[in-house]
């Protein structure tokens, strides 16, 4: 029987449907391109993009754009903070790391490692 309680796998859900979204993980790449994840930075600000810029040749409405973001917010996997006028985004490293460890957790099960071989 899973570890995961009912919360948990709400959370779950809504991250995996955030990231159904072509244009949300499109996005979600894009930010993670900027600085992701396992990635050095060597300030606070490299982290960050403007939504215009992670935006730009994917032929989306603003509106669009932020209501994507709003979704990738919504699901844990993204900050969003208000500079001035312009919203940068950021990669939430440890939604991140939660999926990496449902991941690996899901493909060390004994279960699992069978049914692949067959």
């Amino acid at each position: 029987m899973s570890k995961y309680r009912t919360k948990q796998i709400a959370d779950l859900a809504q991250v995996f449907a955030a990231l159904s979204n072509t244009n949300r993980l499109q996005l979600l790449l894009r930010l993670i391109d900027y600085c992701g994840p396992g990635v050095s930075c060597q300030s606070d600000a490299e982290v960050r993009a403007c939504v215009s810029e992670i935006s730009k040749g994917m032929n989306l409405a603003a509106s669009t754009v932020s209501h994507h973001l709003k979704e990738l917010k919504q699901a844990g996997l993204i900050q969003v903070r208000r500079n001035g006028q312009k919203m940068d985004c950021s990669i939430d490293a440890g939604a991140i790391e939660r999926l990496l460890s449902f991941f690996e957790e899901i493909t060390t099960n004994d279960r699992v490692r069978t049914s692949a071989r067959g």
